[in-house]
């Protein structure tokens, strides 16, 4: 998927064993021993007296990279090209699904008649068992095989996108980069002025034009 930086911000403070840090009481001082004044301490430095580096932070939506009209064009044309690969086999896993349904509908008439054929009825529950099997296990290998293709397509671009988000913030002094489509949940409220998506992407897509017309819809 696409490099994004992504700003984990929880850290755990684990509070030490009692029995680690058991307290030692003084020993009573003697009799007309006189009690000498504890050493001032050195006044350790505030943390806020620390100085603390401006930064500047930028939103770019990730989500938007693949989208047609709005997007990184090489992005979207590497996914276009991933379709036709497999169109036989998701046609295949369409006629499966589509033989299924039609035999639910055929049992359904077959309970509904006034004498209800239950040797044809169970035939054709048995038939539509090896249906839904044979479905399952196309469908989880075409699944895995589409998720590798993916990746091996859009990997290049990935890294390309990458580089050019890195080039991108260090040329208009972007100390942290946030990925918004992750946040969106968590967001409450943000600055228009810091979503950068629209920039960049105009950017990318101005310094690197599609290469080819991605391949016409089947």
């Amino acid at each position: 998927m696409i490099r994004t930086t992504l700003i984990s911000s929880g850290l755990m403070l684990m509070a030490a064993a009692t029995s680690a840090v058991a307290q030692v009481r003084p020993a009573p001082t003697p009799l007309g021993t006189p009690v000498r004044p504890a050493p001032a301490q050195t006044r350790a430095t505030p943390a806020a007296d620390a100085p603390v580096p401006p930064s500047r932070i930028a939103l770019i939506d990730t989500s938007i990279f693949g989208d047609e009209k709005k997007g990184i064009f090489r992005y979207v044309d590497a996914v276009k090209t991933i379709q036709p690969q497999f169109a036989a086999r998701n046609q295949e896993l369409v006629t499966l699904q589509n033989r299924l349904g039609a035999l639910i509908e055929e049992i359904r008439k077959l309970r509904a008649a006034a004498a209800p054929d239950q040797q044809a009825i169970q035939a054709k529950q048995a038939e539509g068992a090896r249906l839904q099997e044979d479905f399952n296990t196309k469908k989880q290998r075409f699944d895995e095989d589409v998720s590798k293709r993916f990746q091996e397509v859009t990997a290049p671009i990935s890294e390309q996108i990458g580089k050019a988000m890195d080039q991108f913030a260090r040329d208009r002094g972007i100390t942290m980069t946030l990925d918004l489509s992750k946040l969106l949940p968590a967001m409450l409220t943000a600055v228009p002025a810091v979503d950068v998506t629209d920039a960049f992407i105009a950017d990318f897509n101005q310094k690197n034009p599609r290469i080819a017309a991605p391949p016409a819809k089947p």
